[in-house]
């Protein structure tokens, strides 16, 4: 394997690119005492001791620390395959693909010019479809416990568990609501407008009587005006 695809010009450009690039890391690293990590999280705290009566008293500092921490392993990882592919340009073996051999294109060089994989094989040309396992019982809420899709049951299952703690309260804003059109902090509970809670028909819900069963009223509330809206929609069809 050799770089015979890439003239001089353009073997001088890359090396001048992967020179630059080593000396600007290691100038990096060495100025910012590798992100911090050369001193210890308590002297850079100036505290007497990293365990502190309350957890949260060093939460920052400690966010901060695995930041540093991600930023250095970066920044070393590529300072090693710069190192590896100035090595490469000395041997003769620069620009050609660890998976297939192949010469790797002039733009992608110039692009990546630490690049040890072609277009075609680079391991990082895809997005991982591998996604935590609890994932799949955390959406929906009730996750795998609703009892819903399955015609036999008609119990008391782990949505109407989630409804009844979701009565309470939750963070969500109406942004997060299932419903987008919504006029009622209560319409974002989950499936809030196909639940029926304690009557049958929706008008049980807005109309009501005296102890006696006399005095017809009604309670304004979002499935009264919801009928309203549909009823007046009906008669301006009508008309």
């Amino acid at each position: 394997m050799t770089s015979a695809n890439l003239n001089n010009a353009q073997l001088a450009e890359l090396k001048d690119q992967l020179e630059r690039a080593e000396a600007d890391l290691r100038h990096r690293l060495a100025e910012q005492g590798h992100y911090g990590l050369n001193g210890s999280l308590r002297d850079n705290t100036s505290e007497l001791s990293a365990i502190d009566n309350h957890p949260a008293d060093i939460g920052s500092e400690t966010f901060e620390r695995g930041k540093d921490l991600a930023l250095n392993e970066h920044a070393e990882l590529r300072l090693t395959r710069i190192q590896d592919a100035l090595a490469k340009l000395e041997n003769g073996t620069y620009g050609c693909c660890e998976a297939c051999g192949q010469a790797i294109g002039y733009e992608r060089l110039q692009a990546i010019p630490e690049t040890e994989y072609c277009l075609e094989h680079s391991p990082q040309s895809f997005v991982s479809a591998k996604r935590p396992i609890e994932e799949q019982f955390l959406a929906p809420p009730f996750g795998r416990t609703s009892l819903d899709e399955h015609e036999e049951q008609n119990g008391f299952d782990g949505e109407d568990a989630w409804q009844i703690v979701e009565g309470f309260g939750t963070s969500n804003s109406p942004a997060m609501a299932e419903d987008n059109e919504i006029d009622d902090y209560n319409d974002m509970e989950i499936e809030a407008s196909a639940e029926l809670d304690g009557f049958v028909e929706p008008y049980e819900s807005f109309v009501a009587t005296d102890i006696y069963g006399q005095n017809v009223f009604f309670y304004r509330n979002g499935v009264y005006r919801k009928h309203m809206e549909a009823t007046e929609h009906l008669d301006s069809e009508d008309s």
